[in-house]
C-alpha cells in the first residue's frame, strides 16, 4: 500500500510553471484569446514568503504579480487557491518538525481581509498570529468570518 504524500512532497510538481490558453469566459475583453499561468506551488510559497511582518497579502494579489511576472493575462484562480493551501500545510509541517523560519501563511486574507478557514489552525490560529504582529481582528458576524480591520497590503 502506498503512503500519502506529505504536503511538502506536495510543493514539488515538475510539470509547473506552465503556461496555456485561457478559458474563453475567464477573459474580460472576449474579442481574443488570452494566456493563463498555472504556478507552481513553489512560487505561490515564494510569494507568501516575501511578505514582511505587519504586512498582508490577498490571493488575488498573489495571482496579478505572478501575471505579471509571466506576461500572461491572468493566473488560475483554482490552482492558486490549492497552492496557498499546500504552502500552510507544508509550513506547518516544517514547524511541526522543529523547523522556525516557514512560510508566513498566515498573512494570506481574502480580499475583503476575512480570514481563511482552511489553514492550519483554523480562523482561531491565524488570528492569533495576525494579532501577535499588531493586526485588529474583526468578530464575524453571522456566517461571515472574522477579518482584519486595516489590510496594511504588502
Amino acid at each position: 500500500m502506498k503512503s500519502r504524500r506529505t504536503w511538502r512532497e506536495k510543493m514539488d510538481n515538475p510539470n509547473l510553471p506552465k503556461v496555456v490558453d485561457a478559458p474563453p469566459n475567464w477573459m474580460k475583453n472576449q474579442s481574443r484569446n488570452g494566456s493563463m499561468l498555472i504556478p507552481s506551488p513553489h512560487q505561490v510559497d515564494s510569494m507568501i514568503r516575501s511578505v514582511r511582518k505587519g504586512r498582508l497579502i490577498t490571493v488575488t494579489q498573489i495571482r496579478e504579480a505572478l501575471s505579471q511576472k509571466h506576461m500572461t493575462d491572468l493566473t488560475c484562480p483554482l490552482c492558486t487557491g490549492i497552492f496557498v493551501r499546500i504552502a500552510a500545510e507544508a509550513a506547518a509541517e516544517d514547524a511541526r518538525a522543529g523547523k522556525t523560519r516557514i512560510t508566513p501563511y498566515w498573512r494570506v486574507v481574502k480580499d475583503d481581509g476575512s480570514l481563511n478557514p482552511k489553514f492550519p489552525g483554523g480562523i482561531t490560529a491565524q488570528a492569533e498570529r495576525l494579532r501577535d504582529e499588531g493586526h485588529h481582528i474583526l468578530p464575524g458576524r453571522g456566517k461571515r468570518p472574522p477579518r482584519v480591520a486595516e489590510m496594511v497590503l504588502r
